[in-house]
């Protein structure tokens, strides 16, 4: 197979780019309740919106890329995010915002489904692992950017001498709307995406049989499995923690705290996803000596004690907590992954399917925590997150893998 190392570079910029896309909306859920007059529960719509989308597109995404191949599905996604994120820069409103990060997620979710594989063919199947922690560490650098870059803008837009992307800002976005300006942005990343792939060569993807399509009836069969629920449910726990807590932290920090959300609440959220891409680094080394189900035990357990500060302890305290939270969430994903797909002795590829689809987790807890926070206070609703991670904690005392992750052995020494 074709080796490419631009191509590689381009998975690279791609995975940055989805991240950047991705992890915005809770800096901006303060803006947008102020912008449009909404209760908590109307704004949690914008984060569904986004991320029901992925279990919408991914399974169609599949069938496309079958048909016409990666290079076209992945400037097809860039037309869908450029359209999505370009009718909220231009017309401003409720409707259209949920249209947008809808339009966004599908695109995301395309892109997704695109660059795992293809990554694995421009890089090697040899290098796929180096690569795959790679896109990891580059997916976690962008979430921690875009927060600063929201931040920068709004904070900008009203200068007399203006920069030259302000300006440029200025003629897409009405002044009292500072915030939506990141939208247009958004386009033009879109469009310079769209033309740097339309400008590259791609190799042929030759999949392997874990990524081949497999008939609806082993979906069924596996789905019939408590193991295989089970698990379902612990991604679903996961990804509605981490989004639950990136999309309500600066609303929480401005209702109970009295943030800036526009300079504190960014930063807060940004150093959220500075410290998940930094708990990665420190939990793989942890993994070589210690059962990956005693460091995710450990973990969740200081996730739910920085929970507890961040809710009800002081304004430096709540600061301090939440970014941390990112830390002690770094591992969860991975290690839920590796025990899930661990446990199971076949039909690895269509199991990893159906934990994909649980990341509309991302899309109801927000939700849900919105709804609460309608009725008895924010901070009532994000008690749900003991709940979410209360059940990642138990599955490191339930998950038996039929092949448990390999640690250093210390020899003892001779009397």
């Amino acid at each position: 197979m074709q080796r490419s190392p631009l191509l590689v570079f381009i998975i690279m910029l791609t995975f940055f780019v989805i991240s950047f896309l991705t992890n915005i909306i809770g800096p901006l859920i303060p803006d947008i309740i102020h912008s449009f007059q909404l209760s908590l529960t109307l704004v949690a719509i914008l984060p569904f919106a986004f991320f029901i989308a992925y279990g919408i597109m991914s399974i169609p995404s599949g069938m496309l890329i079958e048909t016409y191949g990666e290079k076209k599905v992945m400037l097809a996604a860039f037309v869908v995010a450029f359209v999505g994120s370009w009718l909220l820069a231009l017309w401003p409103g409720y409707a259209t915002a949920i249209v947008s990060v809808f339009l966004i997620g599908c695109g995301m979710a395309m892109l997704q489904v695109v660059i795992n594989p293809l990554l694995r063919t421009a890089g090697g199947a040899e290098h796929y692992a180096f690569f795959s922690v790679l896109a990891q560490l580059v997916f976690g650098s962008a979430s921690f950017v875009s927060p600063l870059v929201y931040e920068w803008i709004v904070t900008h837009f009203q200068d007399a001498h203006p920069d030259l992307m302000i300006r440029i800002l200025h003629k897409l976005v009405r002044a009292d709307l500072s915030w939506i300006s990141l939208y247009g942005l958004f386009g033009l990343i879109c469009l310079l995406m769209w033309i740097i792939i339309f400008a590259v060569r791609f190799p042929r993807v030759e999949r392997t049989a874990e990524e081949a399509a497999e008939p609806l009836h082993i979906y069924g069969m596996l789905f019939r499995k408590k193991i295989v629920l089970l698990f379902f449910l612990g991604i679903f726990c996961y990804v509605g923690t981490e989004q639950g807590l990136s999309s309500w932290m600066s609303q929480f920090l401005m209702v109970y705290h009295h943030v800036d959300p526009h300079v504190t609440g960014a930063a807060a959220v940004s150093r959220f996803w500075g410290l998940m891409t930094i708990g990665g680094l420190v939990g793989l080394p942890l993994m070589k000596i210690w059962d990956s189900r005693k460091v995710l035990i450990v973990f969740t357990f200081l996730a739910l004690v920085c929970l507890s500060f961040s809710l009800y302890g002081s304004d430096r305290l709540s600061l301090v907590c939440f970014p941390l939270m990112g830390f002690f969430a770094s591992i969860m994903y991975p290690v839920i992954i590796s025990l899930a797909l661990n446990s199971v002795s076949e039909h690895h590829g269509s199991f990893a399917g159906i934990l994909m689809t649980a990341i509309i987790g991302g899309a109801v807890v927000p939700l849900l925590i919105g709804t609460v926070g309608d009725h008895i206070g924010l901070r009532a609703g994000m008690w749900l997150l003991y709940v979410t991670l209360l059940y990642i904690f138990s599955i490191g005392f339930w998950s038996k893998p039929l092949i448990a992750n390999k640690t250093i052995q210390w020899k003892k020494k001779d009397a």
